[in-house]
Order: C-alpha cells, then structure tokens, then sequence
C-alpha cells in the first residue's frame, strides 16, 4: 500500500477532474446526440482499454507503482488493489446510456460530475456524522447540488424527490463504486418521479 501514500485527502484535482470528464462526456453525447451509435461505441472502447490498463496494472507490481506514480494527484489508495474509479466511471455512463431515456443522461452525468466531487470534499473537510459510507454533511452537499442540477430539467417538485433518491442511494455501504452507481440511480430516482422522457 506504499504505492498509494500522499494519495488519499481532498485530492483537490481529482475532484475537478472527476467533474471535467463527466461533464466532457455530457457534451459530446448531447452534440452527438445519445441516440447516435458513436457515443455507445467511444464509451464500450473507453471502459475496455482502461478494464485493460487496470487488468495489466493489477497483476504486476511494476506496472501498479508506475500508475501511482504517473497519477498521484488523481489515484486513490483503494484503487492500488482495485479497478480505477475512471474506469467505473466510463462503465456507469455507458450503463446508463443504454439502459436509460435518452433525455436522462446528460443530467444523470451532471449529477455524478458535480454532486458526487463536491460531497466528497465536504464530506472530508467538514463531515463530523457519520451516515452510511458517508457523513450527513456530505449527503446534504450531495443532495443540495443534486437539486440544483435535476430542478431546471424537470420541475421543482421531480427535483427534490429525485435528488433525495439519489442521496439516499449514494451514501448506502454497498460497496459499489460510486461512478457505477450513481448515473443509473439518477436514471431510477427520475423514473420512480414520473420525469419526462
């Protein structure tokens, strides 16, 4: 676990990257069009080249500390035995780009972008209650900008119920990453409040 050290705290630039790609993928699939078979075929390639680079990376020690070495700023200590969070990442969006109205995607990205990094951060900073896998002040740091995201796209009222799914289902110990789990639990939390398709 060496490999790791200097890489767990904030990690302020993670979070911004974090935000950055998901929010680069929103894009491209909205000017695409998520209909389109190129945002489906970027993303299946994406998620295999890097389950391919996490699949080298685990069985070879070499490999392992290169990769903490090359992305200190972005690496997190779990990931020097497990796959890369960018890696659940790239596989979220593609679940739920398949498996979700079209109209669902770009938000349900958003919500990861911006929701998930900025309740890390309080979380960490200033969470003193546990919750879950998290703290009460992250989940509200969660919820709040979860809100923000969802209520211009569907209504005050679908936002807040949707946005308090999401939460609820983001702090759970399920021991998913949180990139696989929340996209598609936006998609749920917007089904079970009836948003337009």
């Amino acid at each position: 676990m060496g490999r790791a050290r200097g890489t767990d705290g904030v990690q302020l630039w993670r979070r911004v990257v974090h935000a950055g790609v998901c929010l680069a993928i929103a894009g491209f699939v909205h000017v695409v069009g998520p209909g389109s078979a190129l945002p489906v075929t970027a993303l299946a390639v994406g998620a295999a080249a890097a389950l391919a680079v996490d699949w080298v990376r685990l069985r070879s020690a070499t490999a392992n500390a290169a990769f903490f070495r090359w992305f200190s700023a972005l690496a997190s200590p779990r990931e020097a035995r497990a796959l890369a969070s960018s890696t659940w990442l790239l596989l979220g969006a593609l679940v739920v780009l398949l498996i979700a109205p079209h109209r669902w995607f770009v938000p349900a990205m958003l919500v990861l972008g911006l929701a998930d990094p900025v309740a890390s951060v309080v979380g960490r900073l200033w969470g003193r209650n546990r919750l879950g896998k998290g703290t009460w002040e992250g989940t509200a740091a969660f919820y709040l900008v979860a809100l923000a995201v969802l209520a211009p796209w569907f209504g005050l009222q679908s936002g807040v119920v949707a946005a308090a799914v999401v939460a609820a289902i983001e702090v759970l110990p399920t021991g998913v990453d949180d990139n696989l789990t929340v996209p598609p639990a936006t998609a749920l939390a917007l089904w079970l409040v009836g948003a337009p398709q």
